[in-house]
């Protein structure tokens, strides 16, 4: 009966996640950009109510990624001062200093393989180098240096946070590791179309491509969480058990 109620638990996670890509693709079809930017909106509370049905919001960390992350897409959408848009992107970037913190207590350096190391430290600097070449272009985009700034910010955070994330897969190739890495993929995937539409050319479909890769990201952040929980109790139940074996002896 357990096993039957993770299985439909799983189940019906993945059905909220075709919802909200189905709400999507509608809000594109009606080719209303209000609805369609709106739906966006609705991915941390619908994820979040069914994560209730069986888990409890105990980490403080990912509490405030999903409140930075809900302000930033309610910000984004409802909001067209330019000032309050400035504030949507920190926020988003706040929310990607929240995963790294998460996701980089599970580096553990000695375990890097010295090959390994240089390679990430390549990865890095060609990384930090497409940052610069976007920064100053930019540059000549915006007037606003302070708006330049936070989309630099938010972009530098997401890339530290796929760095840390391939390290972490490359010292561990566990589920939770190979989940971390996939959202942050859909994170920086999502980020990017965004900096397509915002800057260059507004297309309905990038937007959908943007939403869906961004609902992605948050739907394996969720799995995670509750992955992790499982592997959690599973341990402490493992430790548990030797004491009580050995009370039951004792009795005896």
């Amino acid at each position: 009966m357990k096993k039957w109620f993770e299985i439909s638990f799983n189940k019906v996670f993945f059905i909220a996640l075709l919802l909200l890509i189905a709400l999507n693709i509608l809000a594109v079809i009606s080719n209303d950009v209000v609805v369609s930017e709106s739906v966006k909106t609705l991915f941390v509370p619908v994820f979040l109510i069914f994560f209730f049905l069986k888990n409890k919001l105990s980490n403080f960390i990912f509490a405030l990624f999903l409140l930075s992350s809900f302000l930033g897409d309610a910000a984004f959408v409802f909001v067209s001062n330019i000032d309050l848009e400035k504030i949507s992107n920190f926020l988003y970037f706040i929310s990607y200093i929240c995963l790294i913190v998460i996701i980089i207590s599970e580096i553990n350096l000695l375990k890097i393989d010295k090959v390994v190391g240089v390679y990430l430290l390549l990865i890095m600097l060609i990384n930090a180098y497409f940052l610069f070449i976007l920064y100053s272009l930019l540059k000549t985009i915006i007037t606003d240096s302070a708006e330049v700034l936070v989309f630099a910010l938010k972009s530098a955070a997401l890339i530290v946070l796929l760095f840390v994330s391939f390290a972490v897969y490359l010292t561990k190739e566990s589920k939770l590791s190979i989940l971390f890495l996939i959202l942050s993929m859909c994170f920086l995937f999502s980020d990017i179309i965004n900096y397509v539409t915002v800057y260059y050319i507004y297309d309905g479909r990038l937007v959908l491509l943007e939403n869906v890769s961004h609902a992605l990201g948050i739907f394996f952040l969720f799995n995670y969480f509750v992955e992790f929980s499982l592997i959690k109790k599973e341990v402490k139940e493992k430790r548990t058990l030797p004491s009580e074996n050995l009370m039951g002896l004792n009795n005896n």
